[in-house]
């Protein structure tokens, strides 16, 4: 197991109305980039900003509900992906007992950041679909990030990945790494790996 910590948000421009959530690994160079819904997205940035709602969030009834009867979240665990789709558990503890729970990583995540709890990926998701960053990538980014994590990523529109050759697609991949954007990085590695 991989733990990741958060490290961006931003908006997803070419599916409107979702974000990209950047997940780092502890301790190392890759990024682990995951499309999300705006309303998880949401819940991630207010927890992170620690903004107080109005009235408490699905996420934060979750949190009430589990303290309420006594469970706390052991941990998340990004676990699978299948055709681009990431799978994730909750491990949920009461007393001796610990049980596993389906979700999907944003929310897992979102339940996450509001109990403190680590989040760790499989090595085999790493390995098909994280990043990886040189160390000078990784200075760079350190000295460019801010105090938030919420960030922005570039809205360039290229042509279809489709029509590059590979050699041409593993350029435009370090590229969008040197420039920060993990939106478009995450395109091209799809791209590569289906070709793969």
């Amino acid at each position: 197991m991989v733990e990741l910590e958060i490290l961006g948000l931003s908006s997803n421009h070419s599916q409107s109305g979702s974000f990209t959530l950047v997940m780092g690994e502890v301790g190392g160079t890759r990024r682990l980039p995951i499309v999300i819904g705006m309303f998880e997205a949401q819940a991630i940035a207010i927890e992170i900003e620690k903004i107080i709602p109005n009235r408490p969030m699905t996420h934060d009834l979750f949190k009430s509900f589990a303290e309420s009867f006594k469970f706390e979240i052991e941990r998340i665990f990004i676990s699978d992906m299948k055709e681009g789709v990431f799978y994730a558990k909750i491990i949920c503890k009461s007393g001796k007992s610990e049980v596993e729970i389906d979700s999907r990583p944003s929310d897992a995540i979102a339940i996450a950041v509001r109990f403190s709890a680590p989040i760790f990926c499989a090595e085999k998701v790493m390995a098909e679909a994280a990043i990886e960053f040189t160390e000078e990538e990784s200075k760079a980014e350190e000295k460019s990030e801010t105090k938030t994590p919420v960030q922005k990523v570039s809205s360039k529109k290229e042509g279809s990945l489709k029509d590059y050759s590979l050699d041409k697609l593993n350029q435009l991949l370090e590229k969008a790494i040197n420039n920060e954007d993990y939106e478009k990085a995450a395109r091209i590695r799809d791209e590569i790996n289906k070709r793969n």
